[in-house]
This record gives structure tokens, sequence and C-alpha cells, in this order.
């Protein structure tokens, strides 16, 4: 079994920036890839970020170029930095583990964005 454990949400106003943390325990040799998604109500969990198993990275186009994901790999946590936030990034945010069904999920950290 592999426990993540989101932080670093809140609010903060447009233009505004957040930090991420996801850190793995467990059965910490099946949390490869470690990524980000996010889900806004009403719609269907998307992706954010991610590593591949080759520890390259992928990003949502709606992302690229304002977020950042990386990796402290001796402390088994996955960052996500977000710059330059808009409205329309508000979601829960989730970090997920695992390279094949079943995935891993944490519980969400919720990222408003809003003046």
């Amino acid at each position: 079994q592999v426990q993540l454990v989101e932080s670093g949400g809140g609010l903060v106003q447009p233009g505004g920036s957040l930090r991420l943390s996801c850190a793995a325990s467990g059965s910490i040799f099946s949390i490869n890839p470690m990524g980000w998604y996010r889900q806004a109500p009403g719609t269907q969990r998307e992706l954010v970020a991610t590593f591949t198993l080759y520890g390259s990275t992928n990003y949502a186009d709606s992302v690229k170029g304002r977020f950042t994901i990386s990796r402290d790999t001796a402390k088994n946590t996955v960052y996500l930095q977000m710059n330059s936030l808009r409205p329309e990034d508000t979601a829960v945010y989730y970090c997920r583990a695992g390279g094949r069904l079943p995935y891993y999920w944490g519980q969400g950290t919720q990222v408003t964005v809003s003046s």
C-alpha cells in the first residue's frame, strides 16, 4: 500500500503562485511515476503534470509555461509549482502514484484562484 499526503493548497489572487507538495509513504517501490491531476466542479479529473517512468515530464497545454513539476527522490515527494494562476485553475488538485491500475491517489487539496 501507498499513502499520499498533499499540502500547499489555498486561496490566491489571479496572477499569484502556490506550491503543492505530495509526500509518499508505504510501499514506495511502486510509486513511480508520480503526477498531479485536478478536478473542478462538474468536470472530469484531468492531467495537470506528471513524470513518466523514464523521468521526463508531461504537461497539460493549459498549464505549460506556468506550472513546473519537480521531485525529491530522497524524500519520495513530488511538487507542483504554480505561477501566474488563473481563475480557471480553481480545482481540487490530486497527487497520483503508480504506473498501472489501480493507481494510488491522495486526498486532494483545494486551490482557489479568486480576487
